[in-house]
C-alpha cells in the first residue's frame, strides 16, 4: 500500500540551524495489519505518519500510496484523499463539545442520511457505548467513552488506513486495552499506523517500526531497507 523511497523532512530553523526530522530511508507498509511506530520525543515518528497522511509534505523523496505519488498531489487532491481514504485519531479526542456522541461521529461523515446514523450507532455501540451516552455530549462522557466516540468517528467512512498518533496515552490501563481491541480488530482488513510511547500496548501488532533521530533503527517484521 505504501511504498516509501528515501525520504526526508528538513527544518530550517531562521536559517541559521537544519533540523533533520527524517533523515533519508526506505520503507514498504502492508494493505493490511496494525503498525506500531515507537521511538523518543524528537526521533521522527510523528513527522513520518504526517508525510504519509499528507498533512505535511517531506521535503525531498516520495511516498507511493497504491501506486500514486502523494507527494505530488495537489491540495484540494491531497484533501479528497484524507476524507475518503484515512482516518485519524489523536492523544485528545477534538469532539465538538456542544454536539452528542452521535452528532460527534456522523458530522464526519463523507455522505448523510439515515444508512449513515444507523452505522454511526452501530459503531459506538460495538464500542461499548449504550444507546443511554449516544445523546451526551463529551463533557459528560467518561475519557474512556470520549475516545472510543473519536475512534467511531475516525472510521465512520470505513477509511482504508487509520493514523493514530498516541491514542491511548491519556487513558488509563484498562481503556488503553480495550481501545488496542477495537484498532485490532480493524486492522484485520484495514491499515492501522500507531504512534506511541508505550511499547506494552503494541503487543500482538504485526510489525514495530523502531526509530531514532530521524531514521529507523529497527523493524521488528514487515520489510525495509535502511
Amino acid at each position: 500500500m505504501f511504498d516509501i523511497k528515501n525520504i526526508t523532512m528538513i527544518y530550517d530553523m531562521e536559517k541559521t540551524e537544519k533540523i533533520y526530522a527524517l533523515g533519508g530511508f526506505n520503507l514498504t507498509l502492508p494493505d493490511t495489519g496494525l503498525i506500531g511506530i515507537i521511538g523518543p520525543s524528537g526521533s521522527g515518528k510523528s513527522t513520518l505518519m504526517y508525510c504519509l497522511s499528507t498533512l505535511k509534505k517531506p521535503t525531498d523523496g516520495e511516498i507511493l500510496y497504491n501506486g500514486k505519488n502523494l507527494t505530488k498531489l495537489k491540495d484540494a487532491e491531497r484533501e479528497n484523499l484524507r476524507r475518503k481514504e484515512f482516518g485519524f485519531v489523536f492523544q485528545r479526542h477534538f469532539l465538538v463539545p456542544y454536539m452528542s456522541a452521535l452528532d460527534n461521529v456522523t458530522v464526519a461523515a463523507a455522505k448523510g442520511g439515515k444508512d449513515i446514523t444507523q452505522r454511526a450507532k452501530e459503531l459506538l455501540l460495538s464500542f461499548g457505548l449504550g444507546e443511554r451516552e449516544f445523546g451526551k455530549r463529551p463533557a459528560k462522557l467518561s475519557g474512556g467513552q470520549r475516545q472510543r466516540t473519536a475512534i467511531a468517528r475516525a472510521m465512520i467512512n470505513s477509511p482504508r488506513v487509520l493514523f493514530a498518533d498516541e491514542p491511548t496515552a491519556a487513558l488509563d490501563h484498562e481503556n488503553a486495552f480495550a481501545v488496542m481491541d477495537i484498532l485490532k480488530d480493524y486492522a484485520k482488513k484495514n491499515l492501522v499506523l500507531i504512534i506511541t510511547h508505550d511499547r506494552s500496548i503494541l503487543d500482538g501488532a504485526d510489525s514495530v517500526i523502531e526509530m531514532w533521530d530521524g531514521k529507523i533503527s529497527a523493524v521488528n517484521g514487515g520489510e525495509e531497507d535502511l
